[in-house]
């Protein structure tokens, strides 16, 4: 593999997207030297930190030409960038990580796929493309979780089915290509943030055990507190992920823990909200290790030097700021969004545990 080419200081890293993970790209670009554009049709937290934005739609070939002729390299903080967005910016410079792993893990279909294409344990799962598919998924099922194939994210694009359910009220729900995924008995969920360099160095974030509610991530907290010889079997399980796709920058990978062993959830081609605690827990957290990545710098290292416990403040959590303010052992990022909502991400905190 050749060396790679280092972006030299003062480079700018586009950054397709606007939202918090942009936002924190940015700044830990800035650390580094760089100068990020961000592209984002709609409201952008991430222009008040980067160095310019662009408010366009993806469907703006004028203005994707002129943001991909303005930056040195691409990346994104969503996997969902219309393809034909991509496309162009690809013609014009280099987007990193690569599109195969969007065409990956844009479809669920596709992931599930690959992810049993290499031999992982995935939850059982079939395609579905009508109601009366649906009703076959079903036959000798309890109970599944019918996800669309595109744009879920959250709890979003998902509806739970039973045995006895009417498939066509199901369908109706969801009314696009699916996957129906069997229910995974497990005991835990944890993630796995693993990063890898245009060397094919890779390195991996500890994991994390993640709390869910309403289908939002609440907590992560490292350690997790699992098995020891958990640790090194989802380390090693990334690790062949990220190098099967050739990748480069950070992933985020999510694990259900069940007694057959470890199963694979999802993966998400980006810095991921349960890696926010290596922000308080690690010299080089994860913003920093994607942007080294994309710019071809040596990856830093990921060991954990301190237990961390990341909350995310949903919705009017954030009107717990003033207490939050006065803990100890207390680091409070907030995302800059002006208008709060019910089951919207306005900032999270890390408490290092003592």
């Amino acid at each position: 593999m050749s060396k790679p080419k280092q972006l030299p200081p003062g480079a700018v890293i586009g950054i397709l997207g606007g939202g918090q993970l942009g936002r924190m790209l940015s700044v830990a670009a800035s650390r580094l030297g760089y100068r990020c554009h961000v592209y984002e049709p709609g409201a952008a937290p991430a222009g008040d930190v980067a160095h310019r934005l662009t408010t366009a739609p993806y469907e703006d070939e004028a203005a994707l030409r002129a943001f991909a002729a303005s930056v040195d390299v691409v990346t994104y903080e969503f996997e969902n960038v219309p393809a034909e967005a991509l496309d162009l910016i690809e013609s014009i410079v280099p987007i990193r990580p690569n599109r195969r792993a969007l065409a990956v893990s844009q479809d669920r279909l596709a992931e599930k796929d690959f992810l049993s294409g290499l031999g992982l344990s995935v939850a059982p799962y079939a395609a579905v493309d009508s109601a009366e598919d649906l009703a076959a998924a079903m036959a000798g099922r309890a109970r599944g979780i019918l996800k669309t194939r595109r744009f879920g994210y959250d709890g979003k694009g998902q509806v739970r089915v039973a045995a006895g359910d009417d498939p066509a009220a199901a369908w109706a729900q969801v009314g696009a290509p699916s996957v129906l995924e069997g229910f995974v008995d497990f005991s835990a969920e944890i993630s796995v943030i693993a990063a890898r360099g245009q060397d094919g160095a890779v390195a991996v974030y500890d994991p994390g055990l993640n709390v869910h509610r309403d289908g939002i991530l609440r907590t992560t907290t490292v350690p997790c507190g699992l098995p020891s010889r958990l640790i090194p079997e989802a380390v090693l399980l990334a690790s062949r992920i990220v190098t099967a796709l050739d990748y480069v920058g950070v992933m985020g990978v999510e694990l259900f823990v069940t007694p057959q062993g470890l199963v694979v959830n999802e993966i998400a081609p980006r810095v991921h909200n349960s890696g926010h605690w290596t922000q308080a827990g690690c010299a080089v957290d994860q913003f920093e290790q994607h942007i080294r990545a994309v710019a071809g710098l040596p990856l830093g290292d990921g060991q954990r030097h301190a237990d961390v416990v990341m909350e995310n403040l949903i919705g009017d959590d954030i009107q717990r700021l003033p207490q939050l303010l006065a803990q100890p052992d207390t680091q409070i990022h907030l995302y800059g969004k002006a208008e709060s909502r019910p089951g919207r991400k306005m900032g999270h905190v890390n408490r290092i545990r003592r």
